[in-house]
């Protein structure tokens, strides 16, 4: 223990080198290849000769080789998941051609389900989720992009470089491409505090607590994903076990310091990507100079103007029908999708009737009554997650509701003490060869007959929102159709008067120039609707400062300042730090050199060439490992998310480093390992046999060491099992 203690404090200290390096972050080299009698008739597999070299030490033999049916079954099971048909099985034990086996495997690796089946493996690896998961598990309904990119990028053997920086800067480093989007999804893929982020301000002590442990999350996914190191236990204090100090961590959170995770719109079509983005930087001076000509206008028509503007926004106030249509789900390609808004009274309430007041829209001409639910339910609850004393109050899912028009509809809540209402669309109603969820007001009426809803606080598993017409807030704004309206002739008179002041304060090259401005802004606006929709995924979003999301890229957010924070704990934050990442790797800077103006998205770049550096060991020798491990059932490393002084070692050393060097310099290609290692005579042994001294391949292609359960005796047992691990000297 003195020892132990000896060697913590002089790493700390720096007065002597300590022995906490681990050996993951020693320099590749490519070692040679042994040469081996008893792998000299496997083919040349150089997996075969670095295992073949333990073995003859331990005088141990490869077992024989499987059968045809065997090999057939383990190779399909491993490359795509799925068994071989009978009639598959059969031709492949026929198949007198000496390649057959090699072809089958080229056949397997170039199916669709290859990318299915070893995506599993990584979205495992990322944890991946389809849920927030915590106590609100919402689902993430484009979630699913991120997915399908790793089936994608595998299909196609995307380098591992580029797989790499994709999903940590995709952004950035491959503007206008639909997988550098969809990867950003790996930062957002695992698990997201709906209450800590969404219903708790950023300003609150919960609200940082929780910003501060979703970037611990986006740290540890990374770090440990691509590195394998457990760099989230220097969190409250330098690592304990490796040269991984407290400021290292907060290095890598300020990379993340701009990210949140959210729904973003993008182009799946790379060219209309860039015709988007060319159309938007052609507006951006005509609106900058439009602004522009306007402020002076305004200033022209000073005191009169600012007397106009505050009757016009008591006006409107009192004319607000005629704008607020009411709320509006998302738009769904299906209609039994099921959609819910609800509203929170902010206090326990004794009811006696809750009103739905059916919203109108002549979209489609569909008028009154748009957006009504065919099938839907009223519910009331104590908690806002409706998790516990849930009371259904009316149940209209078994048939469809006629369309109500404009008439409201006026539900019984007599005995009915609450504080949330929600009301679940199980049917959306038809909008235009898709469906919706719309209502104009949701009344709740107490025993004297007063909305206690209005100004009440609106949630929702989605929204629509395009103020004034549709937004959340519209349903307990006490408008509707068929309220009194009242105002509208002064509100009209004031617009008129204030527009004609405006008129008068423009001078006449300014009224020219604000008409060709106009033009041409309506006609770039006129480009951009004839492009295709935009899609949406669940991906890293960035932070704007102001609890918005400004899209991902190099010029978009505003991050976070990052603080040393004593033992971990947000209530005592230490001295500002900046981003970089650990200083652990030879010859890779610890600390990124960025302008003072820089980009937030220029921080996850440097992040990204950092992890993909052909420099960095860790990143060569993870992935290895992790493709062996799925492989034999065990790695070579047997923890595959810790390379640090506290992990296992390699069992074998020297065949891990060549795989990485062959992996990292011969095209960064998993399929090409996966040949490798298939194709040698050490995956292809068969799982029973007489040999007392073999090495062979189970049923689940877990290698054991077996020996004739006559002569086995305890001793033997020992030293078998001590081989496979790596520590038998």
């Amino acid at each position: 223990m003195a020892a132990v203690v000896l060697l913590l404090t002089t790493w700390r200290t720096g007065s002597a080198e300590p022995n906490l390096q681990p050996w993951s972050i020693q320099p590749l080299g490519r070692p040679a290849i042994p040469v081996s009698k008893l792998a000299a008739t496997k083919d040349g597999n150089p997996i075969d000769q670095f295992i073949a070299v333990q073995l003859e030490a331990q005088g141990f033999s490869f077992a024989p080789a499987a059968d045809r049916r065997t090999l057939i079954r383990r190779l399909y099971f491993d490359l795509i998941g799925l068994p071989p048909t009978p009639s598959e099985i059969e031709a492949f034990g026929q198949d007198s051609d000496t390649n057959a086996f090699d072809a089958l495997v080229d056949r397997l690796l170039a199916s669709p389900q290859y990318g299915e089946r070893w995506a599993r493996h990584w979205l495992d690896v990322v944890h991946f989720g389809e849920t927030h998961g915590y106590d609100k598990d919402k689902p993430r309904p484009n979630a699913w992009p991120y997915r399908d990119y790793v089936i994608r990028s595998f299909n196609e053997d995307k380098p591992w470089s580029r797989f790499v920086e994709e999903q940590i800067a995709g952004d950035v480093l491959y503007p206008f491409t639909r997988d550098g989007i969809e990867a950003l999804g790996f930062i957002a893929a695992g698990p997201w505090d709906f209450i800590g982020h969404a219903e708790v301000s950023e300003s609150k002590m919960d609200g940082k607590v929780a910003r501060h442990l979703d970037r611990d999350d986006m740290v540890a996914n990374t770090m440990q994903t691509f590195n394998s190191l457990t760099v989230q236990c220097a969190q409250c204090h330098d690592h304990k076990f490796d040269p991984i100090s407290q400021e290292d961590y907060y290095s890598l959170q300020a990379v993340f310091a701009a990210v949140d995770r959210a729904d973003k719109e993008y182009d799946g079509d790379g060219e209309v990507a860039k015709t988007r983005a060319g159309l938007d930087q052609r507006q951006r001076p005509l609106i900058a100079e439009q602004k522009q000509i306007n402020d002076f206008i305004r200033s022209r028509a000073g005191d009169a103007l600012g007397a106009l503007n505050e009757s016009l926004t008591k006006a409107e106030k009192t004319a607000k029908q005629s704008e607020a249509f009411g709320y509006h789900s998302g738009i769904e390609a299906a209609q039994s999708t099921t959609k819910w808004v609800q509203i929170d009274l902010g206090r326990t309430v004794a009811l006696k009737q809750i009103v739905l007041r059916p919203a109108k829209d002549d979209f489609n001409h569909i008028g009154e009554g748009f957006g009504f639910p065919l099938r839907f339910r009223v519910e009331a609850a104590e908690d806002p997650g409706f998790a516990s004393t849930v009371r259904l109050i009316v149940d209209r899912t078994t048939a469809d509701v006629a369309n109500p028009g404009g008439e409201p509809q006026l539900i019984d809540a007599r005995d009915l003490v609450t504080r949330f209402i929600r009301v679940t669309a199980t049917k959306l109603a038809p909008r235009q060869d898709d469906f919706i969820l719309a209502l104009a007001e949701l009344s709740a009426i107490d025993a004297a007959g007063t909305n206690v809803a209005v100004g009440a606080i609106v949630t929702a598993l989605d929204s629509i929102e395009s103020p004034a017409r549709w937004q959340k807030a519209n349903l307990t704004d006490g408008w509707y159709p068929g309220a009194t309206q009242g105002g509208s002739t002064e509100l009209a008179g004031l617009r008129s008067a204030r527009e004609e002041l405006l008129t008068r304060s423009t001078l006449d090259e300014e009224r020219e120039r604000l008409a060709v401005i106009g033009g041409a802004l309506e006609e770039l606006h006129a480009e951009l609707g004839r492009l295709p929709p935009t899609q949406r995924a669940y991906v890293a979003g960035v932070y704007s400062g102001s609890g918005t999301f400004t899209g991902t890229g190099a010029k978009g957010g505003r991050a976070r300042p990052i603080y040393l924070l004593n033992r971990g704990s947000v209530q005592s934050p230490g001295r500002e730090v900046g981003a970089g990442t650990l200083n652990v790797v030879p010859g890779l800077a610890a600390r990124f050199e960025l302008p003072p103006d820089h980009g937030e998205g220029e921080r996850r770049a440097a992040l990204a060439k950092w992890l993909s550096d052909s420099r960095n060991p860790l990143t060569w020798r993870s992935i290895v490992n992790r493709v062996w491990q799925q492989h034999f059932g065990r790695g070579i490393v047997e923890t595959p998310n810790d390379f640090g002084n506290m992990g296992a070692k390699p069992s074998h050393p020297e065949l891990l480093d060549w795989l990485a060097c062959e992996f990292r310099d011969g095209g960064q290609s998993l399929k090409k390992l996966h040949r490798l290692i298939v194709t040698s005579a050490t995956y292809q042994q068969q799982s029973s046999g007489t040999n007392e001294r073999a090495v062979i391949v189970d049923a689940d292609n877990r290698l054991l060491w077996r020996m004739n359960r006559r002569k086995l005796e305890a001793e033997a047992v020992r030293d078998a099992m001590l081989f496979v691990s790596g520590r038998l000297d």
